[in-house]
C-alpha cells in the first residue's frame, strides 16, 4: 500500500512538471524501482525476427496509444495483461501526440512503467514512438533541417526507453513521378538514413525494433508494387549487415480517427484485408519482415478485429476510441467537458472547416485540449479517474481477445529475455510538433 501511495505520488510529480530536467530524474527513479520489480524495458525485434522466419503466427500485437489519462488506462491495460496472460502489447506515442497531448517520452515511458509497479506486473514492457514523421513541405525546403529534427526526437525518445520506433517517411513518397520505384526513392532512402542512426545510438544489448511506411494513411491504398519498390531500395541504401526495419506499415483505407459525419458519428470503413493479408505475406516471404501494420483501427467496427489475426496483420495501431471513451464517459464531470469544448471554440477556431458542424467540428478539434487540460484532468478524483480506466478496460479486454493475444506470454519470453540498459538521457531541444500522424 505504501508503495501504491508512493507511485501514484511520483506520477502525479511527473505528469505536472514542467522541467525537462525534473522529468528525468523522475523517470530514473522509476526506472530503477520497476527493475526492482523485474520489469524491464525492451524492444520487440526479436519477436518480429522470429515471425518473419514463420516461427510464430497467429496473433495480431496492439500498439496503443494514451493521449489522457495515460496513468489509469496504461494500469487498465496491466490489469487486462495479467488476468489473460498476455505477452505482446505496446504502449506508444506518435511525434504529434507528443506535442497536442503535452505528453514527452520520459513523462510517457515513467507513466506507464509506474502503471506497471501499481498493478503488481512483473516482465517485458515495449515503448514505442508512433509516426515519427517526416513534415513534406518542410522536407522540400531544408531536408537537411527537417531530418535532423527528428534526429533529435529520436535521440530523446531512445534515451528515455523508446526501444521501437516507426519512421513515418511515406509523406514524401511522390506519386508525380511514373516509376514505382522513383515515387517511393525519398522515402527509403530517408528511412534508411534514420535507421542508420538508430543503430548508432542505441543501447549495445538491446536492437531496436523499427519500421517503415509505404503508404500515407488516408490515401492511397498500398500495392505489392509499392512494397517491393521501397524494399529493394531501402535494403540498397543500408549497409549489408545492418538489421533493418521489422515490419511495414500500409495503407488500406483507414483515415487517422476515422471520417466524422455531420451529427459527429463516424462513417463505416472498406478495409481492404486482402491488401493486408497479400502484403503481409509477400513481407514475410520476400523479405522476412513480421508483416503489415495497420494504422487507424481503433474507430473500426468491433466486428473487424478478428479479421486482423487471420490476415496475419502483425501490429495494429488504436487510439483515438480509447479518448473519445474518455470524452463520453458518464463519469467525466459534464461542467468540465463543456469548459474543454467552449476553450476549444475559442482556441481552435482557425482549425474549422466552412462547412463543419459543431459535432463534426468538436470531434475532429478535442484531442487539442489534452495537453492545456493534463491538469485538470489529473485533478479530477481518484474515483473518477479509476472509474474511467475501469470503464475503457472491458474494451481493452475485448480487443486483446479478438486479436488473439490471450496466453502468448510464454511465446514472447521464448524469443526476447530482459536486460538491463541504463538510459542514456540527454539534454534534447524540444522539437517542433507537427499535428498530423496519430491513429
Amino acid at each position: 500500500m505504501l508503495l501504491g501511495k508512493s507511485i501514484d505520488k511520483l506520477v502525479v510529480e511527473l505528469v505536472l512538471t514542467e522541467d525537462f530536467k525534473t522529468k528525468h530524474k523522475l523517470l530514473n527513479k522509476i526506472v530503477k524501482m520497476a527493475a526492482g520489480k523485474k520489469i524491464f524495458l525492451t524492444s520487440i525485434h526479436d519477436l518480429y525476427q522470429a515471425r518473419g522466419r514463420k516461427e510464430i503466427s497467429g496473433f495480431t500485437v496492439p500498439a496503443i496509444n494514451l493521449r489522457g489519462l495515460t496513468y489509469h488506462l496504461a494500469r487498465a491495460i496491466f490489469r487486462t495483461v495479467k488476468r489473460n496472460n498476455v505477452g505482446p502489447f505496446i504502449f506508444e506515442i506518435a511525434k504529434s501526440e507528443m506535442g497536442y497531448t503535452n505528453q514527452r517520452p520520459a513523462e510517457y515511458t515513467g507513466v506507464c512503467l509506474a502503471a506497471a509497479i501499481k498493478e503488481g506486473y512483473a516482465g517485458l514492457v515495449f515503448i514505442q514512438g508512433d509516426h515519427f514523421q517526416v513534415n513534406a513541405k518542410k522536407y522540400a525546403a531544408d531536408p537537411k533541417r527537417e531530418i535532423n529534427g527528428i534526429k533529435e526526437l529520436i535521440e530523446e525518445a531512445v534515451g528515455s526507453g523508446f526501444y521501437n520506433i516507426d519512421i513515418d517517411s511515406s509523406t514524401v513518397v511522390d506519386l508525380s513521378k511514373e516509376d514505382i520505384k522513383e515515387q517511393q526513392r525519398a522515402n527509403f532512402e530517408v528511412c534508411a538514413q534514420l535507421t542508420k542512426f538508430i543503430r548508432g545510438i542505441q543501447p549495445k544489448n538491446i536492437t531496436v525494433s523499427v519500421g517503415g511506411e509505404i503508404g500515407e494513411v488516408g490515401g492511397k491504398n498500398s500495392t505489392l508494387e509499392d512494397l517491393r519498390a521501397f524494399m529493394d531500395g531501402y535494403r540498397e541504401s543500408l549497409p549489408s549487415a545492418m538489421e533493418g526495419i521489422s515490419k511495414i506499415s500500409i495503407q488500406t483505407g483507414t483515415s487517422h480517427g476515422g471520417v466524422v459525419l455531420p451529427d459527429g458519428s463516424i462513417a463505416k470503413v472498406k478495409l481492404d484485408f486482402d491488401t493486408l493479408k497479400n502484403l503481409s505475406a509477400t513481407a514475410r516471404d520476400e523479405y522476412g519482415l513480421a508483416g503489415a501494420v495497420q494504422h487507424g483501427a481503433s474507430t473500426l467496427p468491433s466486428e473487424a478485429f478478428h479479421h486482423f489475426p487471420e490476415t496475419e496483420t502483425c501490429e495494429v495501431h488504436l487510439a483515438t476510441e480509447f479518448q473519445n471513451m474518455i470524452y463520453e464517459s458518464k463519469y467525466l464531470p459534464t461542467e468540465l467537458k463543456q469548459e474543454i469544448y467552449n476553450w476549444l471554440k475559442k482556441n481552435a477556431a482557425e482549425e474549422r472547416e466552412e462547412d463543419q458542424t459543431d459535432e463534426q467540428f468538436i470531434y475532429k478539434t478535442r484531442k487539442k485540449a489534452l495537453g492545456p487540460f493534463k491538469p485538470q484532468l489529473m485533478g479530477l478524483s481518484e474515483e473518477v479517474r479509476e472509474a474511467i480506466g475501469h470503464e475503457i478496460e472491458a474494451k481493452f479486454e475485448f480487443l486483446f481477445k479478438q486479436l488473439k493475444i490471450f496466453n502468448t506470454k510464454d511465446i514472447v519470453k521464448k524469443y526476447i529475455k530482459p536486460q538491463k540498459v541504463s538510459l542514456g538521457l540527454k539534454s534534447a531541444k524540444k522539437t517542433e510538433m507537427d499535428s498530423s500522424g496519430a491513429d
